[in-house]
């Protein structure tokens, strides 16, 4: 028997694994959290499906996104990956990653936590929607513009309402699986 899966988990095989693993799933640790933004501002104006490809490049090239590293980084470093063609090459991209981590330790020290100061916009639980279609699934909502508004606020870079609204998805802050995803749709209940 065929598992049914979301529309958008049909067209590459690292997708369907993506989804079934990891999409929608609550994350609440705050280094996984900031990887998983990191991942999603590597991703405008590209493909899911391109970022996917490339996570594990991308993870061992950045340090695993590690703030800690990552606030490190000088230009020697920003050159090298520059050069790494397993990644996303965009030197604006390179430094908003680098510009982030020096916001994660804001948020940190403001908030106690950057898993707190993310879950508060949701009231520390899942947003549970029940889509019929991905056709219903929104872009933004008032959630993801208003988080988007604060990182910026903060110091984030490479954090609109969409590519937030994606990095909720992901991270189980809201669940978007359809009614008819057999596979995830358990988790909405």
């Amino acid at each position: 028997m065929e598992c049914v899966r979301c529309d958008w988990a049909h067209r590459h095989p690292l997708e369907q694994d993506y989804h079934d693993t990891y999409w929608g799933v609550p994350v609440y640790d705050d280094l996984e959290l900031f990887k998983m933004l990191m991942l999603e501002c590597n991703q405008a104006g590209l493909s899911w499906t391109t970022i996917i490809k490339r996570m594990d490049s991308l993870c061992e090239a950045y340090d695993n996104f590690d703030p800690h590293i990552l606030v490190t980084y000088d230009d020697q470093k920003v050159q090298a990956l520059m050069q790494n063609e397993g990644i996303i090459r965009n030197r604006l991209k390179i430094n908003a990653a680098i510009t982030n981590a020096h916001a994660y330790f804001k948020v940190c020290e403001a908030y106690g936590s950057f898993s707190t100061y993310l879950w508060s916009f949701v009231g520390g639980t899942p947003i549970m929607n029940h889509p019929k279609t991905h056709a219903d699934v929104p872009a933004t909502t008032d959630i993801s513009d208003a988080l988007s508004k604060s990182l910026k606020k903060l110091g984030f870079k490479f954090v609109g309402s969409t590519i937030v609204y994606a990095f909720m998805q992901a991270v189980g802050m809201v669940n978007d699986h359809v009614e008819t995803c057999a596979f995830k749709y358990t988790l909405k209940d």
